[in-house]
């Protein structure tokens, strides 16, 4: 899982923006929430540099771990999770991997970790903010995955819309990373901007092992919205 959702070219850029997007940890919050995830088994898949592993930790997650060698890598992926026991886990989480698409055989293999009534957490971004024009050949699939009838949605998840922050110490901070992290397009963003920080939207795709097989009718939760 990377630590975030947009890939930047250093460790150290990777690192000062960990510092400044979601400062109040409204994410971990919300996993929590539709988990739980605190005292559970919970298995955190394509885990990146660690930051995602120790928030869950920070609130009690038994975190057990999954680092793929190429995060793209399909059926290696698949061959990892064959290797874990199947229905023990008490929480899945994924987040921003290329291989958690809506109907993969990825997650399909996700869920099988699942013990009955276990949560699979999908962590994607929303998009509709003030940072999505940064990657724009994502935008049309973030939108038409969190449609009502959308590949997500029409297969029984829901989502949560967690409303974040991009939250810089001042202008010249911001202009100076998004400069760094995404060129002109950062740029063009720091011009714009009329405070130091930056909305942020975050869908949280959930559903228990056991909703895996109806088709509910999708809900859409908005969460964090004040702030």
């Amino acid at each position: 899982m990377p630590d975030l959702s947009a890939a930047l070219p250093t460790t150290e850029l990777e690192e000062a923006f960990l510092s400044v997007i979601d400062v109040e940890g409204k994410l971990t919050a919300a996993l929590e929430d539709l988990g739980p995830i605190a005292g559970r088994e919970v298995i955190l898949l394509d885990a990146g540099r660690g930051h995602r592993e120790r928030q869950l930790a920070e609130i009690a997650a038994k975190v057990t771990t999954v680092t793929f060698a190429d995060p793209r890598d399909e059926p290696d992926a698949r061959s990892c999770l064959a290797e874990l026991p199947a229905g023990e886990a008490d929480a899945v989480v994924v987040a921003w991997s290329e291989l958690a698409m809506p109907g993969s055989a990825f997650l399909a293999d996700a869920e099988r970790l699942l013990r009955p009534g276990g949560r699979l957490l999908v962590v994607h971004d929303y998009g509709r903010d003030d940072v999505w024009n940064l990657w724009p050949e994502q935008r049309a699939r973030q939108v038409d995955w969190s449609q009502r009838r959308g590949p997500f949605l029409g297969s029984g998840f829901r989502v949560r819309v967690i409303h974040c922050w991009w939250t810089f110490e001042s202008a010249e901070q911001a202009r100076s990373m998004l400069e760094a992290g995404f060129g002109e397009p950062g740029v063009q963003l720091a011009d714009q901007m009329k405070r130091t920080r930056l909305e942020y939207q975050v869908a949280i795709y959930h559903r228990s092992a056991a909703d895996a097989s109806t088709e509910d009718e999708a809900s859409l939760e908005v969460a964090g919205m004040a702030g």
